[in-house]
C-alpha cells in the first residue's frame, strides 16, 4: 500500500509548502539518542552521565517503521534522507535500514552524519546497502584538544581512519564538519585547512550553536563567519531557505533544529493509522510551520526550552 501511495499521491511541484512558502525536501532521521562521545557542545558529561535515562528499545522506531514513514515523506516531496543520532553507528545492523531506504522510489540521496568512531569497520557494508555520502564530525587534529572536546579520550587517528575508509569504498566526497568554539579550538582552524587541502574531502567550519539547553551556550563563544569563513547559522541565518524536517528516534517530528516540542508520529503509526492518514497529519504539520529561530535569535532566546541536538541530530 505504501509504495502505491508514493506513486499515486505524490504532490505536484509547488504544493505542500509551509506558511513561509518553504517546501519539504529533506528528512533527517535519528535512529538513536545514544552516543559514545560526550562532546561538550552537544552531550556534556555532567548532564548525560551514567545515570541519564536514554530511550528504551521499545520506544525506538523499528527500521520497518522508519522506512514506512520515509515512504510517506517521499510521497509528499522529500528527496533527501539523512541518517543521524545520537551516533547512528551505535545502533546495530544499520545497513539493513539503509537498504530499506534505498528501495524507496523517489529518494535522490541517502547520507549519514557520524562522529566517525565506528566508521572504518562499517563503511563497506553501508556503501553496499545503498548509502551515498557521509559527513564526519571532527573538531581538531590536535589530540589534546579533540579528546577534551569529545570528553571520552577518543583519538583523532581513529576518526581519520574512518574518513579514509569511507572515501575508499566510494562514500565521497566526505564532508568534515568542525564546530568552532572560541577559547577551545579556534587555533585548530588553520591546521585543519592545511591537512584537508587537496585530499578530496569537503571541510566545513560551523559556528557554535545554541542547540538544546545543556551546552551552556554563550554568544561570545561563537567564532563568527566574518572572522574565518564558516557556516554562519548564528550570525548569518538561512532560515528562509530551510526545507528540513527531523524525525527523532522515538517517532517525534520536529520542524526546526531549535524546536521546543515535536509531533507524535509513532502513536498513530502503532495504533493502525493508514499511510493516507499519516500523510494528512504531515501535510497539516508542515503547512502550519513558521519556524525561523535563527533569524529571531536574541539575548533571551538561548534560555528558551529546546530539544537537545543529541535527540534529533544536527
Amino acid at each position: 500500500m505504501v509504495s502505491v501511495l508514493a506513486q499515486s499521491h505524490r504532490p505536484e511541484a509547488g504544493n505542500g509548502n509551509d506558511s513561509l512558502g518553504r517546501p519539504l525536501r529533506d528528512l533527517r532521521i535519528s535512529v538513536t539518542d545514544r552516543c559514545n562521545f560526550r562532546c561538550v557542545y552537544c552531550m556534556p558529561k555532567e548532564v548525560f552521565g551514567r545515570d541519564f535515562q536514554f530511550l528504551a528499545r521499545t520506544e525506538l522506531l523499528t527500521f520497518e517503521e522508519i522506512a514506512r514513514l520515509s515512504r510517506v515523506f517521499v510521497a509528499l516531496g522529500v528527496e533527501k534522507l539523512r541518517i543521524t543520532g545520537g551516533e547512528p553507528l551505535v545502533r546495530r545492523d544499520l545497513e539493513r535500514l539503509v537498504a530499506l531506504l534505498a528501495g524507496i522510489e523517489g529518494v535522490r540521496e541517502i547520507a549519514m552524519t557520524t562522529n566517525g568512531s565506528l566508521l572504518a569497520a562499517q563503511a563497506q557494508a553501508l556503501k553496499e546497502a545503498g548509502l551515498g555520502r557521509v559527513t564526519v564530525s571532527l573538531d581538531s587534529l590536535d589530540d589534546d584538544v579533540f579528546q577534551a572536546m569529545n570528553d571520552v579520550g577518543f583519538s583523532v587517528a581513529r576518526v581519520l581512519e574512518g574518513i579514509e575508509a569511507a572515501a575508499a569504498v566510494g562514500l565521497r566526497p566526505v564532508k568534515v564538519n568542525m564546530v568552532v568554539k572560541r577559547g577551545v579550538n579556534e587555533g585548530s582552524v588553520l591546521p585543519m585547512a592545511r591537512y584537508f587541502r587537496g585530499r578530496g574531502h569537503i571541510l566545513r567550519f560551523i559556528e557554535y550553536m545554541d542547540v538544546g539547553t545543556t551546552n551552556g551556550w554563550r554568544l561570545d563563544e561563537v567564532v563568527p563567519a566574518a572572522e574565518i569563513g564558516v557556516i554562519a547559522s548564528v550570525t548569518q541565518p538561512f532560515c528562509r531557505d530551510c526545507t528540513r524536517a527531523r524525525l527523532s528516534a522515538d517517532g517525534e517530528l520536529y520542524t526546526c533544529l531549535f524546536a521546543s516540542h515535536g509531533h507524535d508520529l509513532r502513536g498513530p503509526l502503532r495504533a493502525g493509522a493508514t499511510d493516507e492518514q499519516i500523510a494528512g497529519q504531515l501535510r497539516s504539520i508542515w503547512s502550519g510551520r513558521h519556524d525561523r529561530y535563527s533569524e529571531l535569535r536574541s539575548g533571551a532566546t538561548p534560555q528558551r526550552a529546546k530539544v537537545e541536538m543529541s535527540h534529533i541530530g544536527g
